[in-house]
């Protein structure tokens, strides 16, 4: 459904890299099998929207077997995935699945599901019957240790009920069980423990747990697999996390478990919605026999150091993790790198929000230095790609407004800024790499993508929307629930996403952007499908 015009000739195509083959050929006549963690825009359409720039023909289950909303009914059919498999998988080159839509049917449903431990081995064991039918196909599976919210407001219906009640002291207890095993806790800490254990209605935290060491059974379970060699690769992300939190613990005791494979077969990282692109990045590469080199360049002040908002981990630990992933090599030298990460941290070390007041175009500490360090990389003609990661679910506007001003938008090889910090920086490396076999329409096009959905959308209009401009439009609804208002408001998005790229996009010469068109997938203006013509004239 993309996206594209192009009326070119074939001779009139650019390389933007050295590589000697047109991106339709890579992989052509090959087919990848791809089963996404739900059907949310960047886990479906834009992983799948790199893949195919290649030439692979990427095989996805039927939409209505995804998960596609935070509703029970919604959750996804695990049973019409694994009949969907069992029939695609001989045909396939390679297969990139998610473990959390074979169990539960998707991310959502696996912290809400009431499976019990049976059901969900007996589903777990389907792959080792895939491998026992497939014994070539390489298989690369990822799946996640479930996410500990801080508050109520950061479940978005996608938690148990009594979680929006008891949120914020399931989280205080869980952190501080977590740091009593690391460090030992002051008696005031081990009182406030206590305490907060008896705050929380017993049958909602053994409900909590006891779903938890479900999940976390299975993937001990995976690793298991991966041991025995039924998987190519088990990659494993830790949903939205902190330093101490219950994921954290959980994390640390399955890192320890998957030791003995290493990170050539498993690891453990920060993260959830970038894994699908960062395994079907791998599946390329090894595919191809490409081993991505990747260096790294960090703003001045915390840097390396900095532990963003949602994580449990330096974004040092998170970047090397996500180049492990996909089959690369950490370079010191960017001019021996296929692509070179230009790190937009704050020298603070701290994350603001997007939709923050802090969040303004005017140039702000750490902007002078990193656009110094990111017009050397281009001068030197360095394929670039940008982790904006000062800010969390968005771009940072004064960064973004640099970039435009500079007439810098499309001369980087690749830009993420959305969501959670490993989630901008693991798409971003996924995608990145692939990007030396494609074409500069292909990069252009890419990049049009993130700066619709990041900068124009999720760090400006999404927060008009959100503070008042819903209102009016006719019907009835929330941010949360649009309800007869989303058809209403997704034309409203269309049209200022139109305007706002009119404004602030300096398109390379020649090209025109039409047909700009929003979609709210899951009935909220938390993430939007965005989708555009990009016509060279």
């Amino acid at each position: 459904m993309k996206r594209i015009i192009f009326f070119v000739t074939i001779l009139s195509l650019m390389i933007f890299s050295t590589a000697v083959t047109f991106a339709e050929d890579i992989g052509k006549g090959k087919k990848i099998i791809y089963i996404p963690i739900d059907n949310r825009p960047v886990n479906l359409f834009q992983t799948i929207e790199v893949v195919e720039r290649l030439g692979y023909e990427v095989l996805v289950p039927p939409e209505i077997f995804l998960g596609t909303g935070a509703k029970p009914e919604q959750f996804g059919n695990p049973d019409a995935l694994w009949n969907w498999l069992k029939e695609n998988a001989p045909q396939a080159d390679a297969a990139v699945i998610s473990t959390d839509a074979m169990l539960y049917g998707s991310l959502v449903g696996s912290r809400n599901h009431i499976l019990t431990p049976e059901e969900i081995l007996n589903r777990a064991k389907n792959f080792e019957q895939l491998r026992e039918e497939n014994p070539e196909l390489p298989i690369y599976v990822f799946g996640t240790i479930m996410r500990t919210p801080r508050s109520a407001a950061a479940t978005s219906n996608a938690e148990p009920e009594y979680y929006k009640t008891y949120a914020a002291q399931i989280f205080n207890y869980t952190a501080l069980k977590d740091k009593s095993e690391t460090e030992k806790l002051s008696s005031a800490e081990q009182n406030e423990m206590a305490k907060l254990e008896k705050s929380i209605p017993k049958e909602y935290l053994e409900d909590w747990l006891g779903r938890r060491a479900k999940n976390y059974n299975a993937n001990k379970y995976f690793v298991d697999l991966t041991k025995s060699g039924v998987f190519q690769y088990f990659l494993l992300g830790c949903d939205d996390s902190a330093l101490f939190s219950q994921t954290h613990l959980e994390s640390r005791h399955l890192t320890r478990y998957g030791k003995p494979l290493g990170k050539e077969k498993f690891q453990v990282m920060s993260g959830a919605d970038e894994l699908g692109m960062l395994m079907i990045s791998r599946a390329v590469n090894e595919n191809l026999g490409y081993v991505p080199k990747v260096a790294i360049g960090y703003n001045e002040g915390t840097g390396a150091d900095t532990v963003p908002t949602f994580s449990n981990e330096k974004i040092s630990e998170s970047l090397e993790g996500a180049i492990f992933a996909i089959g690369g090599l950490k370079v010191k030298n960017p001019a021996n790198a296929d692509l070179v990460l230009a790190i937009n941290t704050n020298p603070n070390g701290k994350t603001i929000n997007a939709d923050s007041k802090k969040n303004k175009p005017k140039p702000h500490t750490g902007i002078g230095p990193y656009m110094k360090m990111l017009k050397e990389y281009i001068k030197n003609g360095y394929p670039v790609g940008v982790v904006d990661i000062s800010a969390s679910n968005g771009s940072d506007n004064a960064l973004m407004k640099r970039l435009r001003n500079e007439n810098l938008q499309f001369k980087i090889r690749s830009y993420s800024g959305w969501n959670t910090a490993t989630n901008s920086a693991g798409f971003l490396i996924g995608a990145g790499v692939l990007t030396n076999y494609m074409t500069n329409d292909d990069i252009y096009s890419l990049l049009l993508t993130r700066y619709l959905d990041e900068w124009a959308y999720q760090a400006n209009i999404r927060t008009k929307i959100n503070n008042g401009l819903i209102w009016t439009v006719p019907g009835d609804g929330n941010a949360w629930a649009l309800g007869t208002r989303q058809e209403g408001l997704e034309k409203l998005t269309g049209d200022l996403l139109s305007d706002f790229a009119a404004k602030n996009f300096r398109l390379p010469r020649g090209y025109t952007l039409e047909n700009i068109q929003a979609r709210f997938l899951w009935s909220r203006t938390f993430e939007a499908d965005i989708t555009f013509d990009f016509v060279e004239n």
